[in-house]
């Protein structure tokens, strides 16, 4: 019974993969952009907060030797 269980999964899944609306080549690019973008900004966005942090946490520790 499992070997008909694995050939209908697999059935099912082409089927399903049919069904799928894949977006063009000119949409993959430009979702793929804006993601690089937005992650490209976050990075920036915490290394600033990092170096801050830093700078203030290096600031207190001279405050105290």
């Amino acid at each position: 019974m499992k070997k008909f269980a694995v050939v209908q999964y697999l059935k099912d899944s082409v089927a399903e993969l049919k069904k799928v609306t894949w977006p063009t080549r000119k949409e993959a690019m430009n979702s793929t952009l804006v993601v690089v973008l937005f992650s490209v900004g976050i990075a920036a966005f915490l290394g600033i907060i990092d170096f801050g942090f830093t700078a203030g946490l290096n600031y207190l520790i001279s405050l105290t030797a």
